[in-house]
This record gives structure tokens, C-alpha cells and sequence, in this order.
């Protein structure tokens, strides 16, 4: 099945109605026989991402409008580091790394570069990476991590030579 990513820019919302949304979200899905794998939003609720599998494009944009929830980028991605399964047991992460992807770049070459690389990691141990979702287009990658504050974050990027477009320190919903 496909995954998706939606991105949200949310404006102000407080984590009562950000969490109305996520449930509004997650009723619209099911009745469509759509999951809602998983969920994440900034610190301060203005934006969101949302991974849901299933359906086709139309039919999630359906579900988030249905939900009232704005759109700023709908897109499938492929999950790497993890399978949804482990995704949906709600691992903790506490950074997102957004990498806009140079173009190019193949996923078989995302691929290689990213297994050659992340051995790296080892040399930031206060960092954990967690997963990726890469955009099909290969246009961009978010990155989960848990880490102790920003500046790991960047620590750990150094280590396995890849850049960052932005951070995002989540809310942990």
C-alpha cells in the first residue's frame, strides 16, 4: 500500500485542538479504509506532518479537508530505517530534519549513500536516528531523530555528510 505524506501549516493551535484535528483525521481515514501511521507537529502545533497509508492522493486530500485541516504539500514517500509496523508502536523522536534533495540524485543513490554514511552515526551516540520518509519524486526527506537539543542534531547530520534545509523541535503530541 501507498504511503503518504501531508505537510500542514496549522497557523495557531493549542495541543487541545491540534489533537481534535488528529482524531477528526483518523475517523475520516478509517471509514475510508485509510491508516493514519503517524503524526507529528512542532513544538508550538503551527505545522504538522502526517504519514497515512492507503487510498490513493485524491482520496487523502479528501480526508484532511474533510477534516478541516489545511494542505501545504501532499506527496508519497517511502519509508526507510523502519517498517510501519515499528512506526505505529510510537518510538519517541524529538527532531525533524527536513533535506531538500538535490536534483539528480537517484533513490538508488539516496539508497547507497545512505547506508555507506549512516555507521556514522556512532560517532554522535547522544543522537539516535530513527527513520526517513523520501519523497518518490526524490524532492525531499524528513529525518526523525531523539536527541538532547539542536546543536546534536547538527552534530549528527556532520557525521553522516548530509545537509539540513531546517530543523523542527516536535511537540511529542
Amino acid at each position: 500500500m501507498a504511503l503518504y505524506l501531508v505537510e500542514s501549516v496549522l497557523g495557531t493551535l493549542d495541543r487541545t485542538l491540534f489533537q481534535e484535528k488528529v482524531r477528526a483525521i483518523q475517523s475520516k481515514a478509517e471509514g475510508r479504509g485509510v491508516r493514519l501511521i503517524e503524526v507529528q507537529a512542532a513544538e508550538n502545533y503551527s505545522r504538522a506532518f502526517f504519514i497515512l497509508e492507503g487510498g490513493d492522493r485524491a482520496e487523502v486530500t479528501e480526508i484532511l479537508r474533510g477534516a478541516d485541516v489545511p494542505i501545504s504539500l501532499i506527496k508519497p514517500v517511502r519509508l526507510i530505517g523502519k517498517d510501519v509496523g515499528q512506526v505505529t508502536q510510537g518510538e519517541n523522536v524529538n527532531y525533524l530534519v527536513e533535506w531538500n534533495i538535490p536534483e539528480g540524485l537517484t533513490m538508488e543513490q539516496y539508497l547507497e549513500r545512505k547506508l555507506k554514511n549512516s555507521v556514522h552515526y556512532s560517532e554522535v551516540p547522544e543522537v539516535t536516528f530513527s527513520r526517513t520518509y523520501v519523497c518518490e519524486d526524490m524532492t525531499k526527506c524528513l529525518c526523525f531523530y531523539q536527541a538532547p537539543d539542536e546543536s546534536a542534531v547538527k552534530r549528527a547530520r556532520q557525521a553522516v555528510s548530509t545537509p539540513i534545509d531546517s530543523i523542527t523541535k516536535l511537540s511529542g503530541n
